[in-house]
């Protein structure tokens, strides 16, 4: 069909302004696998119904199984993509994930900084395979500079503690609460905590504040292993704030969302399984076979997975 024939009303109506998706920023990294990073996000986002506004942060080389480097991208060239599309679109939530370099955290920081009123989700994947003087560097910068910013922080069990508490040496997991009073103590209103470990095989996912659990919901350990999946969790609550979802229940829609995405991975390579966030698009057959490659056996790692090898427990 030609411009021509595209028939009038059905045309664009530029007078029409506020129609449309929400729009949501992610500041976050390449990954050419399409599991996390930026295209996770992309894919999470408008799954969701949203659409997203990518910022590249550093480009990350790795496969299915695990990452072998990364490169950042200039401070400045980081500013210069989201400075150039704010000044013309305007956003309605915030997603932050793997930042490169202490020197991206502080430019990433001075943009957050001027949108005070909206609403910031931040990812803290684990970052083992960053060289450990990098990623001390890292993590202080986003201590100092993200935390206080941020309405919810979200990771692992073990990579928030890591993160928040990491001197701590007690016999006990922390709990979800002591996260957030840690998270809380650098301006972080709510902390999303996945894989909490509970007894007999289930995993907690658990919103809470420094007074105590909020929602949560459990997750049955199984023998494989996701990569992409925090990324998935963190994208998909930015969205539905964005659209203007309370955070109670868009916790509960994200965890929702998340195993549903979990429960159709497909396995693109020989490493980990990727979530399918179109699960919801797929035909029935279709649907069913991703679901029986999720349940394929499969090492655990502790790579960025969120949580990691669950399925809902309904």
């Amino acid at each position: 069909m030609t411009v021509d024939a595209i028939p009038q009303d059905h045309a664009a109506d530029p007078s029409q302004e506020g129609v449309g998706p929400a729009c949501v920023m992610t500041f976050n990294a390449t990954d050419p696998t399409g599991a996390g990073g930026l295209a996770g996000d992309i894919a999470t986002i408008a799954a969701m119904g949203a659409h997203a506004l990518p910022v590249v942060t550093s480009i990350v080389l790795r496969d299915t199984a695990e990452v072998f480097d990364h490169t950042t991208i200039e401070a400045d060239v980081v500013v210069e993509q989201a400075r150039s599309i704010l000044e013309d679109v305007t956003i309605s939530a915030w997603k932050v994930g793997f930042l490169g370099s202490a020197e991206g955290v502080s430019a990433v920081a001075e943009v957050l900084s001027d949108y005070p009123d909206v609403p910031l989700v931040a990812y803290m994947p684990n970052l083992s395979w960053v060289e450990e003087d990098d990623q001390q560097a890292y993590l202080d910068a986003y201590r100092e500079l993200v935390l206080p910013q941020a309405e919810v922080l979200v990771g692992s069990h073990q990579t928030l503690t890591d993160f928040l508490l990491p001197e701590w040496n007690n016999e006990r997991p922390a709990s979800p609460r002591e996260l957030a009073v840690a998270a809380a103590e650098h301006g972080t209103r709510f902390v999303l905590v996945s894989s909490v470990p509970l007894p007999d095989q289930y995993l907690d996912n658990v919103l809470a504040s420094p007074q105590g659990a909020i929602t949560g919901e459990k997750f049955e350990r199984f023998e494989v292993s996701f990569v992409g999946a925090g990324d998935t969790l963190s994208s998909s609550l930015a969205a539905l704030l964005a659209s203007g979802a309370e955070l109670h229940a868009a916790v509960g829609e994200s965890l929702a969302f998340l195993d549903q995405a979990l429960d159709a991975g497909f396995r693109p390579g020989m490493g980990n399984v990727i979530p399918d966030r179109f699960f919801w698009a797929l035909p029935p057959g279709e649907e069913e076979e991703g679901q029986g490659e999720a349940s394929l056996d499969s090492p655990t790692t502790d790579d960025d997975n969120l949580p990691k090898d669950p399925r809902h427990v309904h």
